[in-house]
C-alpha cells in the first residue's frame, strides 16, 4: 500500500506532485491505473478499504472511493462476501462521518452509498436508511452525511429532471416505494428535528438537511412536511434576520416544493390556503425579497388552479384571490434585480399567464398591470456599469447590447399583451415615463432609453390607422416626443432609439402636416444627421431617406431648408478619408442614403422644372468636377485599388447613383427632358473612370451599378454610350467580373429587346471567348472541391450565363447566334444547353434550357425553311430523344417535386412545338423509333400520337405523364447510359462533340 499511496500522491494535486517531473507523474498515473485495472475485484476491495483506514491523506481516500465506485458501477464487484464487506465498511464510514472532513470526500462517499442503495435496496439489504438515519439529537456530521446520501440518490436515480433509461426508472420506482413503506415518516421527522436543533448550532448541516428534504417532497406524502409543525418552522427560518443565507434559502426551497407539489386542483387550493394562513404576510414586499422563489411558485400554482377550475367555480375564484394577494410580493421580487434568488424566466412566464386571463381588467387589475409595466421597465433597463461601453460600442458594449436584446424578447411579448388588454393603461404609463425623463435634468441614460424603447414598442402594438389619426393619447404623445430634447441625448443609445421611435410614428405626420417642421428638426439638427456620434449620424441619414419616401410631396415646401441643412454633410461624404478604418460602416448606413433622400426630394413632380434643374445642377456639377479632377490626378500619379483617390472616386459614383434613385424614365425623358440631359452628361463623366481605369475592380463595380440606374432612367437614349462601356468591361475579367457584366447585359436585353441586337452582335463573340477561358475548370463538380470560393464563383457564372442565353432567346435576339462571328461558338453552346436540359442538378436551370430550345425552334425553324441547316436534325435526334424521353425516365426525375413538375410541363410543350414545326420527321424519330426502343406498348404510343396531332393541349398534357409512368423498368442506369450519346460529360468549353459545323454551316453527324 505504501507504494500505491506514494503513486496516488504523485498523480494528484498534492505538494509532492507539484515538485515531481512530468515523467515521474506519468509513471505514477500508470502505476495507479495498473493497481485499479489489473487487481482482482476482491484484492482491489481490500486494497481500497485498507487505504481508507490507514492513510492520512485525503487524496488517497478519494482515489480509493472512486476506484470502488467504478468497480461497483461496472459490476466487477459481484461476490456476496465482497459486497457485504463493502456495505458494512461504507455504512460504518458514513455513520461516523465528521462534518469537518473535506466536502469532496463526503460527496464521493455519499455517491458510493447511493449506488449501493440502488443495487441492493430493499431486496438484499432493507435497512440502509434506518442504519444511516442519525439518532436524536442529530449531530452535524451524521446529519450532513445522511443528507448527502439522499441528495446523491436524487441526482443519480430518483430525480425526474434528467432523462432516465427504463432500467433506471424501474430502480427509482422500487426505491421510492420501499422508502414510502418503510422509513419516509422517520426521515421527515429527522429533517424537522435537524432544522430545529442545528439552525443555530450548525446552520450548514441544517441547510443540507433541508436541501435533501426539498428534493424528496415531490414524491413523498406532502403532509409529512406541509403540516402545522414543519411549515411554521420553515417560514420562521426563511424570514428570520438571524438565519444564515444558505439555511434560509433551503427553507424557501422546501416551501416552494410544497407549493409546486403535483395534486388535484381542489386539493392544491387547500394547500395554498394553508400556506397563506401559516404566513399572514406572504404577500408583503418583504416576503417577496426574502422568499422570491416561493412567492413566484405560489402565484404560478394559484394561476394554474384558477385556469383549471374556472372563474365561476368557488375554488377557482379563491385561487385568483390568493394569487392577487401575493402579487405585491411577486412584484417586489421581480423588481429587486437579484438574479441569484429570482428566476426571471419563471416570473415572466407567470406574469404573461396572468395577463392572458384578463378580458376586461377591473380597477384592481389595472393597478396590477401598472406594476407589471414597472417590472417590465426595470428588467429592460441596462446596467449603468456599461454606460460608457454602450456609448462607444466597444467589445464589452456590443456583448451587453446583444445580451439585452435577447433578454428583452420575452419582456416585449409581455408588454404587447398588456397593450392589447389595456391600451390606455400602457399609454398612460409611457406618458409618465416620458414626462419624467423630460422634466428631470438628472434623468439617467438607462431610464430614458427604456422609456423610448417602450414607446417604440407601443407603436408596434397599435395599428397603423391609430398612428395615422393619433388615436387615444398618441395625439398628445407624438407632438411632445417630436419636440423632446433629453439631457442625455448625446448618448448613442438614447439618440438611436429616439430616431427609431420617430420613424415608427412617421404616419402621424401624413394626417398632421403641421408637425412636419418638427420632424425635419429631429433629423436635421444635432439629434439626427448632425449628431456628434458618427453611428447615430449615419443611421439618421438612412431613416431620413425613409421619411422622405413616406412623406414626399409634404416635404416640398421645405426643400430649400433641407438642402441648406444638408450642404455640409453632402460635401463631407465625398471628401472623407474612406481609407481610414474608423470610417467603416454597414453598407446600408454609409451616409450615401442622404444623397438618395435629396434625389427623392428633387425628383418629386410637384417641384417646379426650374427648381429641379437648379437643385440638380448644384448637386451634380460639383460631383462631376471632383471626378474629373481625381482622374487627372490619378493619371499623373497612378491609381491603386486601396488608394484614397480610388476610394473617393467610388464614393462619388455611389453618391451619384443614390441621387438618380429619385428619378424615373417618364420624368427624365418625357416630362423634364432637361434633367435627362444632365444625367447623360453625368454618365459621360463617369464612363471616363471606366475608360481610364478599367482594371480597378471596385471602381468597375460602382460604374456598373451606375449604368444599371442610367439604363432605367435614360431609356433608349443611353444606347450610344453602351458599346464603349461594354468594351471596357470586357477587359481583364475574372469569374466574378463576368457575372456582373452578364447581369448588366441581361438588363440591356430585357430593357431594349431587339433594339440591342447591334450591340449584342458586337460583344457576343468576345463574351463567348472570355467564358471559354474563364470556365477552365469543371464547375459541375459535386464533390468537396465544389465548395471552394473559386468554384462557387464559377457555378454562379454558369447560372448567369444560362440567364443570359435565356434572355436572348426570349427577347427575339437568337439571330445574334447565327452571325458569322458567333457561329464558331454555336456548337459549344448547343452542347452546353443539351447537357444542362438533361442532366443538371438544378431543375430550374434545366427548365430554362428547355425554354431556350423551344424559342430557338420557333425562331429558326418553319415549315418551309430553316435559318440554321442541321438544327432540325439535332433537335429531333438528340434533344427529343435525350431530354424529352430518357432524362424524364431517369430515376432522379421525381414528378412529386414541384420544380420537376414545372420542368416536365416545359418538356411536354417542347414536344408539341417540335411536332408543329417538324411534322412527320419528329413523329418518325420519336414515336416510331424512340418509343419502341424503350418498349412502349403500341396502343400507348398510338394514343400519344393521336393526342399530339390534336389541338387540345390540355388533353395532350394528360396523356404524356401516363406514358412515362407506365415505363418504370427503364429507370435502370444501364439502360439509360446505353442511350445517352455521351457517357461522361466533358465540360462544355472542351466538349465531346455531337456534331461538327462544316463549311456549309450544317450540323453533320461525326
Amino acid at each position: 500500500m505504501d507504494d500505491l499511496e506514494q503513486a496516488i500522491l504523485l498523480a494528484s494535486d498534492s505538494p509532492a506532485a507539484a515538485a515531481a517531473s512530468p515523467s515521474v507523474r506519468a509513471e505514477a498515473l500508470a502505476f495507479c491505473a495498473r493497481a485499479r485495472d489489473e487487481s482482482s475485484p476482491s484484492s482491489l476491495l481490500r486494497l481500497c478499504l485498507s487505504g481508507i483506514a490507514s492513510s492520512p491523506h485525503a487524496q488517497v481516500h478519494f482515489w480509493c472511493l472512486q476506484s470502488l465506485h467504478d468497480a461497483l458501477l461496472r459490476r466487477r464487484l459481484v461476490l456476496p462476501d465482497d459486497l457485504a464487506l463493502l456495505r458494512s465498511s461504507l455504512l460504518s464510514l458514513a455513520v461516523s462521518s465528521h462534518a469537518a472532513s473535506p466536502t469532496f470526500l463526503r460527496n464521493k462517499l455519499a455517491q458510493l452509498v447511493a449506488l449501493l442503495v440502488r443495487l441492493d435496496y430493499p431486496h438484499v439489504y432493507p435497512s440502509y436508511f434506518l442504519d444511516l438515519l442519525p439518532p436524536a439529537p442529530p449531530q452535524p456530521g451524521p446529519t450532513d452525511m445522511f443528507a448527502r446520501v439522499l441528495i446523491s440518490l436524487d441526482d443519480d436515480l430518483l430525480s425526474q429532471e434528467y432523462p432516465r433509461t427504463s432500467d433506471e426508472a424501474a430502480d427509482a420506482m422500487r426505491v421510492k416505494d420501499s422508502m414510502r413503506a418503510q422509513c419516509v415518516s422517520q426521515i421527515a421527522s429527522h429533517w424537522h428535528t435537524a432544522a430545529v436543533t442545528l439552525r443555530t448550532a450548525d446552520p450548514a448541516a441544517a441547510a443540507v438537511a433541508l436541501e435533501a428534504a426539498r428534493r424528496c417532497i415531490s414524491w413523498i406524502d406532502v403532509g409529512l412536511v406541509a403540516n402545522d409543525v414543519f411549515v411554521p418552522l420553515l417560514f420562521d427560518i426563511a424570514m428570520s434576520p438571524g438565519s444564515a443565507p444558505p439555511l434560509a434559502a433551503a427553507a424557501v426551497g422546501c416551501l416552494s416544493s410544497v407549493a409546486s407539489k403535483r395534486m388535484d386542483s381542489r386539493a392544491k387550493v387547500g394547500l395554498l390556503r394553508s400556506l397563506l394562513a401559516a404566513q399572514q404576510g406572504l404577500g408583503s414586499p418583504d416576503s417577496g425579497l426574502k422568499m422570491a422563489p416561493l412567492v413566484t411558485a405560489y402565484a404560478a400554482e394559484a394561476l394554474e388552479c384558477h385556469r383549471r377550475l374556472g372563474p365561476s367555480d368557488a375554488d377557482g375564484a379563491a385561487a385568483l384571490e390568493m394569487l392577487e394577494e401575493v402579487l405585491p410580493a411577486v412584484f417586489a421580487a421581480a423588481e429587486s434585480g437579484n438574479d441569484e434568488d429570482v428566476d426571471s424566466g419563471s416570473v415572466l412566464e407567470f406574469l404573461s399567464g396572468y395577463v392572458s386571463i384578463m378580458k376586461a381588467p377591473s380597477e384592481k387589475q389595472l393597478g396590477h398591470l401598472g406594476r407589471i409595466l414597472e417590472v417590465v421597465r426595470v428588467q429592460m433597463s441596462f446596467d449603468p456599469v456599461y454606460r460608457g461601453h454602450l456609448d462607444v460600442l466597444d467589445k464589452i458594449g456590443k456583448e451587453e447590447e446583444d445580451l439585452m436584446a435577447e433578454r428583452r424578447k420575452d419582456l416585449i411579448v409581455l408588454f404587447r399583451s398588456i397593450c392589447r388588454v389595456a391600451p390606455v393603461a400602457a399609454q398612460l404609463f409611457i406618458r409618465g415615463l416620458i414626462v419624467t425623463a423630460l422634466s428631470s435634468a438628472e434623468a439617467s441614460v438607462e431610464d430614458v432609453e427604456v422609456a423610448l424603447t417602450l414607446f417604440f414598442r407601443l407603436g408596434e402594438a397599435v395599428g397603423e390607422e391609430e398612428i395615422r389619426t393619433g388615436a387615444g393619447l398618441l395625439r398628445e404623445l407624438v407632438p411632445m416626443f417630436l419636440s423632446a430634447r433629453f439631457s442625455c441625448h448625446t448618448h448613442r443609445l438614447v439618440a438611436l432609439v429616439y430616431l427609431e421611435t420617430v420613424t415608427r410614428y412617421m404616419k402621424f405626420m401624413q394626417e398632421h402636416v403641421q408637425y412636419v417642421p418638427h420632424l425635419l428638426g429631429v433629423f436635421l439638427d444635432n439629434r439626427g444627421i448632425h449628431h456628434q456620434n458618427a453611428h447615430v449620424s449615419r443611421r439618421a441619414g438612412y431613416l431620413f431617406m425613409r421619411a422622405v419616401k413616406s412623406l414626399k410631396a409634404k416635404l416640398v415646401p421645405y426643400l430649400d431648408t433641407i438642402l441648406q441643412s444638408l450642404q455640409d454633410v453632402l460635401s463631407q461624404f465625398t471628401s472623407m478619408d474612406w481609407a481610414n478604418k474608423d470610417t467603416k460602416f454597414p453598407s446600408s448606413e454609409d451616409g450615401s442614403q442622404i444623397f438618395e433622400a435629396v434625389g427623392l426630394l428633387i425628383g418629386i413632380e410637384e417641384v417646379s422644372p426650374e427648381k429641379q434643374a437648379q437643385c440638380l445642377t448644384a448637386l451634380l456639377n460639383p460631383l462631376c468636377h471632383q471626378i474629373e479632377s481625381l482622374i487627372m490626378d490619378a493619371k499623373a500619379r497612378g491609381l491603386e485599388e486601396s488608394s484614397p483617390r480610388a476610394i473617393s472616386l467610388q464614393q462619388i459614383i455611389v453618391a451619384l447613383n443614390m441621387v438618380s434613385k429619385g428619378f424615373n424614365e417618364r420624368l427624365v425623358m418625357v416630362n423634364r427632358p432637361a434633367i435627362g440631359v444632365m444625367f447623360k452628361k453625368t454618365l459621360d463623366v463617369v464612363l471616363q473612370v471606366l475608360v481610364s481605369f478599367p482594371s480597378v475592380r471596385p471602381l468597375r463595380s460602382k460604374v456598373i451599378s451606375f449604368l444599371h440606374r442610367m439604363i432605367e432612367i435614360l431609356g433608349i437614349s443611353v444606347l450610344p454610350c453602351i458599346p464603349i462601356a461594354l468594351r471596357q468591361l470586357l477587359l481583364d475579367n475574372e469569374a466574378k467580373d463576368m457575372v456582373e457584366f452578364l447581369v448588366l447585359v441581361n438588363q440591356i436585353i430585357c430593357k431594349f429587346k431587339s433594339s440591342a441586337s447591334a450591340i449584342l452582335e458586337e460583344v457576343f463573340p468576345t463574351i463567348a471567348s472570355h467564358l471559354s477561358v474563364i470556365l477552365s475548370q469543371d464547375a459541375f463538380s459535386a464533390g468537396p472541391a465544389s465548395n471552394t470560393e473559386e468554384m462557387r464563383e464559377l457555378q454562379e457564372l454558369q447560372r448567369t450565363l444560362y440567364t443570359f442565353l435565356h434572355a436572348m432567346a426570349m427577347h427575339d435576339l437568337s439571330t445574334v447566334l447565327l452571325t458569322a462571328s458567333s457561329r464558331q461558338y454555336l456548337e459549344t453552346i448547343m452542347q452546353l444547353l443539351l447537357f444542362t436540359s438533361c442532366k443538371h442538378k438544378d431543375i430550374l436551370l434545366r427548365k430554362a434550357c428547355v425554354q431556350i430550345f423551344v424559342n430557338l425552334v420557333k425562331d429558326w425553324c418553319s415549315n418551309s425553311e430553316d435559318k440554321l441547316p442541321g438544327f432540325r436534325v439535332f433537335m429531333i435526334e438528340k434533344f427529343a430523344t435525350n431530354c424529352c424521353l430518357y432524362s424524364v425516365l431517369d430515376k432522379s426525375f421525381d414528378l412529386r417535386d414541384a420544380n420537376s413538375l414545372v420542368l416536365f410541363g416545359e418538356i411536354v410543350l417542347a414536344q408539341k412545338i417540335m411536332y408543329e414545326r417538324f411534322g412527320e420527321d419528329f413523329i418518325v424519330n420519336f414515336v416510331a423509333k424512340g418509343l419502341p426502343e424503350v418498349h412502349c406498348p403500341p396502343d400507348l404510343a398510338e394514343q400519344y400520337y393521336q393526342k399530339l396531332k390534336g389541338n387540345d393541349i390540355k388533353a395532350f398534357r394528360l396523356v404524356v405523364p401516363s406514358m412515362y409512368i407506365e415505363l418504370p423498368f427503364l429507370r435502370l442506369e444501364d439502360v439509360l447510359l446505353r442511350h445517352y450519346l455521351y457517357q461522361v460529360w466533358q465540360p462544355w468549353w472542351h466538349p465531346y462533340s455531337l456534331y461538327s459545323i462544316y463549311d456549309a454551316g450544317e450540323f453533320i453527324p461525326q
